[in-house]
């Protein structure tokens, strides 16, 4: 799928995002771990009249989402914020990635989209061999209840955070603006990619001290991702609604499993 498909491509999580913002007006979005834009320019497709904001620190990246911006006319609802969320303000080190697979979509970079604050752990290489390290540069962090109040932003109605193994940092960082967030869609491991990183335990505990309940879970043994609702804010009958979403895909995904198995062996008998 290259990038045009991607931009017009339904959202992996539309249907459970419109049955948790069905009759709510959102305004703000937080794009967290933008890479190149094209997700930010997605939910500000899906969102109608939200603004929707980029986060993004590296500065190759961040000349790509500027150009995806003119070139998908979403600069009037996108706004780029050349810094990483975390839970303290300040400059850091970013580990920067970089590589491609052998097998890879022409004209997609997949290398510079794991870059992180934290680095990459020996299981790294073990899992992603053709992803390299190979350089670090220091990058602005902010926390995100600090940066909201310098720009009088009240609450964030979602957030999709992909931080390569920095979500809690961002999510600490958010204080008392979580009690005010009705989802969050981000990427959780299983196993430790970045030294020192949390893992799906840690993650899920977090979200559960924080009234957050998971209602979709696609984390394999490696990697994956979480969708989370406040359970302040979500109808016990919307959750309801979600988790039966979530039984229906898995046992979707498992029907796939098992068609796809016997098509192998169909093929291998001919």
């Amino acid at each position: 799928m290259n990038l045009h498909e991607y931009i017009h491509s339904p959202l992996d999580i539309a249907e459970q995002l419109s049955v948790i913002f069905k009759g709510q007006k959102v305004n703000t979005v937080f794009d967290i771990g933008s890479c190149e834009g094209e997700d930010a320019i997605r939910y500000g497709r899906f969102f109608k009249g939200a603004m929707v904001y980029a986060f993004e620190p590296r500065p190759d990246n961040l000349d790509i989402i500027r150009k995806n911006l003119r070139l998908f006319k979403a600069e009037d609802f996108v706004k780029v914020e050349g810094i990483a969320l975390s839970d303290e303000k300040g400059s850091f080190d970013f580990y920067l990635s970089s590589g491609q697979p052998e097998i890879a979509t022409e004209g997609w970079d997949y290398g510079n989209k794991s870059s992180s604050l934290l680095p990459p752990s020996q299981s790294m290489e073990e899992h992603t061999a053709w992803l390299k390290f190979n350089e670090k540069i220091i990058i602005p962090t902010d926390r995100m209840d600090q940066f909201c109040r310098e720009r009088s932003i009240t609450n964030v109605d979602f957030m999709h955070i992909d931080v390569q193994g920095a979500e809690l940092k961002v999510l600490q960082g958010a204080g008392d603006l979580l009690q005010k967030t009705r989802a969050i869609w981000m990427e959780v491991e299983a196993v430790e990619l970045y030294k020192g990183q949390p893992l799906k335990s840690d993650v899920e505990q977090f979200m559960k001290t924080r009234n957050f309940q998971c209602v979709l879970d696609t984390v394999n043994a490696v990697a994956g991702d979480q969708l989370y609702v406040n359970n302040a804010l979500v109808n016990p009958s919307v959750i309801r609604k979600l988790l039966a979403l979530q039984r229906r895909r898995k046992r979707d995904a498992e029907l796939r499993r098992v068609y796809n198995g016997i098509m192998r062996r169909l093929r291998m008998r001919k």
